[in-house]
């Protein structure tokens, strides 16, 4: 496992390990420890891995787990952006080495990304204030299928090895570091360029490969269902959701597609279907 030359001209480390019980815990510790950031660690297998909500998440061995610190990379308003700042260099990374791109990969509101309809990957941004006037550290966590797709998920998922064998896990994420430092630097140079909607490029850009985009959708929130047409994103990227009651901003939830497991159960879909 090692960083492109790229990415190290541009400060980013890399600590690779054999196993741990969570990329995400290691990063913080670092960050706790002095860090000045710009860290990937990236594990064969995790222990004890997390998704959203603290949730489990399955780690077996053949898939990618990483996790980038950042210390400072924004103020803490603006931290919410670089869960699609991820989302994006991902996408442009499974795009680079599969040769597939929009509309059968597919980025799911707010942190998953889709290949024909299916989940290969997540991701788990993080924000901790090390201090109460301490520097702000944000922990980007990502999970990729690559040899390996988990059962009893919502709904199916996919490893990239079955539209690609052969991919190893150090493939991608050469070519997952070396897309985030360019989506990085160009959300910060955009932002600095455009203060009065500084989200709009990765807005934009992250939209274009959006999924169920102008579809009707069901959220999965703390208090309840909701139900509407999945509009776009407001210049916080919360979910513009239209419903009977109007236009509604949602920060957080569960994404939905109702037809979604009846359309890629049709003949030809072209993946594979896992357990439920």
């Amino acid at each position: 496992m090692d960083l492109s030359p790229e990415t190290e001209s541009a400060g980013y480390r890399l600590l690779s390990l054999e196993a741990t019980d969570s990329t995400n815990d290691d990063a913080l510790q670092a960050a706790r420890e002095g860090d000045p950031g710009q860290l990937w660690i990236v594990a064969a297998e995790q222990l004890a891995g997390r998704g959203r909500h603290g949730r489990q998440w399955a780690s077996p061995k053949g898939n990618l787990y990483a996790s980038l610190l950042l210390i400072d990379p924004c103020d803490m308003a603006a931290a919410p952006q670089l869960g699609f700042v991820a989302g994006l260099a991902l996408h442009e990374a499974i795009e680079a080495v599969t040769g597939i791109d929009a509309p059968r990969l597919s980025l799911k509101w707010p942190n998953d990304l889709l290949l024909d309809g299916a989940k290969v990957s997540g991701l788990l941004l993080e924000g901790h204030r090390l201090a109460p006037e301490g520097p702000l550290a944000i922990v980007i966590g990502c999970g990729v299928n690559v040899a390996f797709a988990p059962a009893g998920t919502p709904y199916p998922a996919i490893a990239l090895q079955s539209i690609k064998p052969g991919l190893t896990r150090e493939d991608l994420f050469h070519a997952l570091s070396s897309a985030f430092a360019r989506t990085f630097t160009a959300w910060r140079t955009t932002a600095r360029m455009n203060a009065g909607d500084p989200f709009g490029a990765i807005r934009r850009l992250w939209l274009e490969r959006a999924a169920g985009l102008g579809q009707e959708v069901t959220l999965r929130l703390p208090a309840g269902e909701k139900k509407g047409v999945f509009e776009g994103l407001d210049r916080f990227g919360r979910l513009q959701l239209k419903s009977r009651d109007g236009m509604e901003l949602i920060d957080a939830g569960d994404l939905y597609f109702p037809n979604l497991l009846h359309d890629i159960a049709k003949p030809g879909a072209g993946i594979k279907r896992f357990e439920q």
